[in-house]
């Protein structure tokens, strides 16, 4: 699964929490995005530093941000519904 469609299931996560419907998430789901995302750090982390263009460079570095402010958010996440 892609770094957009984690961050998408974050944002739908947090959009039910916000509208209310917080019960409905399920906190093995989002520990389940969570391990993904982490999953994805390293591999970026590595794709960076065997990157030899400076666009690649810095599309992995975005990619590596949005991982990153995801993880962030999904830990959050599990603050607020466990």
């Amino acid at each position: 699964m892609g770094i957009t469609k984690l961050a998408a299931k974050m944002v739908d996560y947090n959009e039910r929490l916000v509208s209310g419907n917080a019960s409905k998430i399920k906190p093995s789901h989002v520990e389940k995005v969570l391990k993904k995302l982490r999953g994805k750090s390293p591999e970026l982390e590595e794709e960076i530093a065997a990157a030899k263009s400076t666009d690649k460079i810095a599309r992995l570095e975005q990619k590596l941000g949005i991982a990153r402010a995801q993880s962030e958010r999904g830990e959050w996440l599990l603050d607020e519904i466990g």
